[in-house]
């Protein structure tokens, strides 16, 4: 009787990473730097821009929040034309596009063209991110993936502090005396050498088994957004009517109808707009939860400090963005710190929301012991933490949140996780613009620090519901896609 033999199977190669994966993803953070950029120069730069074309405060707020809820709304839609037309040739559609967008936005000669150029570049915009992620997950390797992905955090980081600081010194330069226009045009070089590189660089890249496009689902989605964010700014320029409050309410339902939908459309064999597998995922689902939160916070605490330090505290538009610098190398710091510590995971991400915190109500401290006499070098101590804490979570977010995607839920991942962070973004200018103005609204000497004080009390409650979302989170990157396998 013949003995079995066993013969160990050879183990599965994995295929070379893409040789040039490395530059790939410079051109990557290139697109997500050009889009930060944008998101917040208007920031700084809306006083001046009011001033020469005039408008109100809603005028403020829309020239930030058009952008990111077009985007917001767009960008679901963006990563599945990615998965069906090819990853690259969407992400250079895009990149072209947000450039055209961005001269329109140069040569607006009204409040209403200007908005309206900023929906083009929000659009584009939608087409040409997501298409990023999708392609880091498929050029890197496992083991070289919490590297790229956190990569994201300090560009993003300094991106955003980097943001005002860029415009307040093209503002006060004044180039060929285009003054605040010179914010757009300098994205018309950054966008040709994003194609270029495009061109050379990335890899083309496709879903296997590409999805139809959900255009009941992208219309759902949209009306939501807009049905959520129109009324929060107009509805103070018009008194708070009626309207406004049954707009809110309806947002809640529409968002309601949009999952139903969704759910529907899988069961019954259809392509829906999001992989509803997704949400059956906990680092995806706490990761939306969470984005939403942090991000809102983020962007309307940014608008609202840009606002008072210029109309509160008489700072040009250039020293308005130099005094972010500690947020910047408090970032680059806490970005260097969390890589000492990733092994911890989770815990990484929610110690740099409670130092973010401690920076937040460092900030409201500074204000109110040295009232309207507070010197840009006294602001330093506070935003240095806060910039350590951002930096401490956002490096760990985006691997925590995307590790056990599959590849067949790439698209819609990355589309969904970047327009929850864009419609937070356009959520928080929306929420803390209007606490803002509500509160400095209707005297002749309105003030302003006290306003600032109560947006601080709400940018700390939302970082410490951001602390408790997180808990939704797994403790490591790879724990859920793990234990999924």
């Amino acid at each position: 009787m013949a003995a079995d033999v066993t013969v160990p199977a050879r183990p599965v190669a994995e295929p070379p990473a893409y040789r040039w994966r490395w530059a790939a993803l410079a051109v990557i953070l290139a697109a997500e730097v050009m889009d930060l950029l944008d998101a917040m120069v208007t920031n700084i730069a809306s006083p001046t821009i009011q001033a020469e074309l005039g408008g109100t405060a809603a005028t403020i707020q829309w020239l930030g929040a058009a952008y990111t809820l077009s985007m917001a709304v767009g960008l679901i839609t963006g990563g599945r034309l990615g998965d069906i037309f090819g990853r690259r040739r969407m992400f250079l559609i895009g990149a072209a596009g947000f450039t055209v967008g961005s001269l329109l936005c140069a040569i607006a000669q009204s409040p209403e063209l200007l908005v309206g150029a900023r929906v083009v570049q929000g659009l584009f915009g939608a087409v040409m991110l997501p298409q990023g992620l999708g392609m880091i997950k498929e050029m890197f390797p496992p083991k070289e993936m919490g590297a790229a992905f956190g990569m994201f955090g300090p560009v993003m980081g300094l991106s955003s502090v980097g943001g005002p600081i860029l415009a307040g010194w093209l503002i006060d330069a004044d180039f060929f005396g285009t003054g605040w226009r010179m914010i757009f045009l300098i994205n018309l070089p950054l966008g040709l050498a994003a194609v270029i590189a495009g061109l050379r660089f990335l890899p083309e890249s496709r879903s296997p088994h590409p999805l139809r496009l959900d255009v009941p689902g992208v219309i759902l989605a949209s009306m939501a957004g807009l049905l959520l964010v129109f009324p929060l700014v107009q509805g103070r320029e018009d008194g708070w009517p009626v309207w406004s409050f049954v707009m809110m309410g309806a947002s809640a339902v529409v968002f309601a109808g949009f999952g139903w939908f969704e759910s529907r459309k899988s069961r019954t064999g259809g392509d829906p707009l999001v992989v509803p597998s997704l949400f059956r995922k906990r680092a995806f689902t706490g990761g939306l939860l969470t984005g939403l939160v942090f991000f809102s916070a983020m962007s309307g605490f940014m608008l609202v400090f840009n606002l008072y330090t210029q109309i509160g505290l008489g700072y040009s538009t250039l020293k308005a963005g130099l005094v972010m610098i500690p947020w910047s190398l408090g970032m680059v710091a806490g970005f260097g710190l969390a890589q000492t510590v990733a092994r911890f995971g989770r815990k990484v991400l929610q110690g740099g929301v409670l130092v973010m915190t401690l920076g937040t109500l460092g900030v409201l401290l500074t204000i109110t012991m040295a009232g309207a006499t507070v010197t840009a070098w006294q602001f330093v101590p506070a935003l240095a933490v806060a910039g350590i804490g951002m930096g401490l979570l956002m490096a760990p977010f985006f691997d925590i949140v995307l590790a056990g995607v599959e590849q067949h839920e790439t698209g819609s991942a990355s589309g969904t996780l970047t327009a929850v962070q864009q419609l937070g973004g356009a959520f928080g200018v929306a929420l803390l613009g209007t606490v803002f103005f509500d509160l400095v609204a209707g005297g002749p000497n309105p003030d302003l620090a006290g306003a600032m004080r109560v947006v601080l009390w709400v940018v700390a409650g939302m970082l410490l519901l951001t602390f408790v979302t997180a808990f939704l989170l797994p403790r490591k990157a790879r724990e859920e896609a793990i234990e999924g396998h």
